[in-house]
């Protein structure tokens, strides 16, 4: 066991042990040899060591701040207490000497959520004794004009350390004196003023703006809530029961005026309505005294002018029937000129059919076939005429022309004369 031992102890001091030392050593040779050197260059390595401090100390204080949008900087001077306030741009802050604080221009809210519910820590006491909550809501800034005189007295939380205390010293008493009712309904505009009022004050001596105070809902215990709620709903209805006849009765106060009115707006219009018939009648009567001359001048040129008429008319129908026996008188003469040369060209006619007449009858007397061949003549313009013998007594004048001398009797052949001419017409 014991050389077991031995031999695990000479391998530990041969792999770590041996090792170690001479590396321990070295190490003392370098930081001998580098002590050395320093000793020899301790100016170097000295003014080396302080710029590495300053750089560090630069780089974890930076000796410069930023104003961002929305925020105020306030640098107050430890040597000298002065303050200075930076509204933008970078700030020379020098470590040790300068302290910076930023603070918000923007509006601010504080809302105490412990007294927001009647049931909550710390609720607010109506002048009756219950507990009510309001969801009360205070909004407020920094006065940008006091900053650099107050900027020492403020603390690191304006909210909690200053704006509270001074919102929770005004909202107790002031609700502890109104009741339930009048905070719920009646008086919340009021107690809003009054809280403004009694705010504002104490916002400015603290260098704070106080920009509005806002109520919104009202929790009351369960049962009250219920009994205030159909209390409010009755009071509701009461008035506007009480609205409604207000209405009524103003309803009725203008039916009486329009009516009035009416009466009014009739007896002014039948009077103007009147005014101007009498106008009328007026300007009608000064009409007719312009009218009836004129009138009277024109019946007079009527009557002038129909006597003209009646001259023309009468020289007009004497000058027609003057024109009308010219006429007859002409177309007398005309007739008997006309009769006079009908009688002439009678007589002459007459004259001329006599010789005529006198002549064709010589002519038949010498050439009897003639008055057949004329009778042809007047039948058709077609008919043509030839000359044949004369036929027996009651027979048709071309018998002999169609071969009816095998027809004709004995006595009739006898009679035919051998050498008189026949004659056939078609």
């Amino acid at each position: 066991m014991s050389s077991r031992l031995d031999a695990l102890l000479e391998s530990l001091q041969r792999v770590i042990v041996e090792p170690l030392g001479r590396l321990i050593a070295a190490a003392a040779a370098g930081v001998r040899a580098l002590s050395a050197a320093a000793y020899r260059r301790r100016w170097r390595v000295g003014i080396a060591m302080l710029l590495a401090l300053i750089v560090y100390g630069l780089y974890t204080h930076p000796p410069f701040a930023a104003v961002r949008r929305g925020e105020v900087l306030v640098r107050t001077d430890v040597l000298d207490g002065s303050v200075t306030v930076f509204t933008g741009g970078t700030v020379l802050v020098l470590p040790g000497i300068h302290q910076v604080r930023c603070y918000s221009i923007r509006d601010q809210v504080y809302r105490p959520a412990e007294s927001a519910t009647a049931t909550g820590p710390a609720p607010f006491q109506s002048i009756e004794g219950l507990s009510i909550g309001v969801d009360l809501t205070v909004r407020w800034t920094i006065d940008r004009a006091h900053l650099a005189q107050m900027s020492k007295e403020f603390p690191d939380d304006l909210n909690e350390d200053l704006v509270a205390p001074a919102v929770q010293g005004v909202i107790f008493p002031l609700f502890a004196r109104y009741s339930v009712r009048e905070i719920f309904s009646r008086r919340r505009a009021e107690i809003q003023q009054e809280l403004m009022a009694e705010l504002e004050p104490k916002f400015t001596a603290m260098g704070l703006v106080l920009r509005g105070v806002d109520m919104g809902k009202v929790d009351l215990p369960p049962d009250y809530r219920a009994g205030m709620e159909k209390l409010l709903s009755e009071e509701l209805e009461t008035e506007k029961v009480h609205y409604t006849l207000e209405l009524k009765e103003a309803d009725v106060k203008q039916r009486q005026l329009e009516a009035e009115a009416d009466k009014v707006r009739r007896q002014t219009a039948a009077e103007a309505a009147g005014a101007e018939q009498v106008i009328a009648a007026r300007a009608q009567e000064e009409t007719m005294k312009h009218i009836l001359p004129f009138k009277q001048k024109q019946i007079e040129q009527r009557q002038l002018e129909a006597e003209a008429d009646k001259v023309s008319r009468i020289r007009t129908a004497e000058g027609a029937a003057e024109a009308r026996r010219i006429e007859a008188k002409g177309e007398a003469d005309s007739r008997q000129k006309l009769a006079d040369a009908e009688a002439y060209r009678l007589d002459l006619v007459g004259k001329a059919n006599a010789g005529q007449m006198e002549r064709e009858g010589a002519l038949v007397a010498r050439y009897p076939l003639l008055i057949q061949k004329t009778l042809a003549d007047k039948l058709s313009d077609k008919v043509q005429v030839i000359i044949a013998p004369m036929p027996a007594a009651g027979r048709f004048l071309g018998s002999n022309l169609i071969g009816t001398q095998g027809l004709m009797g004995p006595d009739e052949t006898a009679n035919a004369e051998p050498g008189a001419p026949a004659q056939r017409s078609r």
